[in-house]
């Protein structure tokens, strides 16, 4: 099966937004915050692989930001795009700066919304980085319970919040979600990013960059993002009272008080 990179489009205006969605999710959870974003936009929304209709022909190797490059360049040559923005949540987020540095001239603005990628997850390399940690990961899969008491004596120690337990625990609760989340962990993670240089490339113009940042947000603490936020010239950070999952929902809920704020 060859690869594909999916995606669909909503609207029709001038404006161009490439839009990646966060773990577990698809090209479809954007509709409620694409109706806010005014009728003067082309929105294409992509399915992340390992999700929604996107394959990747070797499912079991890595993807490198060269290969992902190309796929980008050929959608945009497909459709004729010159310039456009990008939005995205979470686990997206690689995607979109893998566009950064790929195309930094023809980017015109970034909204990121609680960006994976940005600051090192210690359970993410503990899980994806040590070799022998991905056969613990991927043994987790067919027999998740020592996985998930390991988590609960974790959380008896005090050593992980309660709500990012619920949230492992939520995402192994299923062999399709493990398996997920086993793929997408180790299948991405050479999408790594430099923060100076990526901040270098946002600065040249500069870039508008928005974040959307969770106040009780557990899964991408927002402190852990101030450093990159710190280096660039053309940052603007709206913290919103939330969590993770649901933080496209509340976005969409600013965007709606807030009509003057468009990406």
């Amino acid at each position: 099966m060859p690869t594909k990179l999916h995606y669909r489009a909503y609207g029709s205006g001038p404006r161009v937004i490439l839009a990646f969605h966060g773990y577990g999710q698809g090209e479809g959870h954007w509709r409620t915050l694409i109706g806010e974003l005014g009728p003067d936009v082309t929105v294409y929304a992509f399915d992340l692989f390992y999700h929604g209709r996107s394959r990747l022909a070797k499912v079991d190797a890595p993807l490198t930001k060269q290969r992902l490059s190309e796929l980008l360049s050929e959608f945009l040559k497909t459709n004729n795009i010159e310039s456009f923005s990008l939005l995205a949540f979470s686990m997206g987020a690689k995607f979109a700066l893998t566009a950064v540095e790929s195309f930094p001239s023809r980017v015109q603005r970034v909204w990121l919304i609680a960006p994976d990628g940005l600051q090192r997850q210690f359970w993410y390399s503990l899980a994806t980085y040590p070799p022998w940690m991905r056969g613990v990961l991927g043994r987790a899969v067919l027999r998740p319970q020592r996985l998930l008491q390991f988590l609960g004596t974790l959380e008896q120690r005090r050593l992980v919040p309660s709500n990012l337990v619920r949230f492992a625990e939520w995402q192994l609760e299923s062999r399709e979600k493990r398996l997920r989340v086993y793929r997408s962990w180790v299948g991405f993670r050479l999408l790594t990013f430099s923060l100076r240089g990526l901040a270098q490339l946002l600065n040249r113009r500069p870039t508008p960059v928005t974040f959307f940042l969770g106040r009780h947000d557990q899964v991408i603490p927002h402190a852990g993002l101030q450093r990159f936020i710190g280096l660039l010239q053309g940052a603007e950070t709206i913290v919103l009272e939330a969590g993770h999952a649901g933080l496209i929902y509340n976005v969409a809920a600013y965007l709606r008080r807030h009509p003057e704020v468009r990406v």
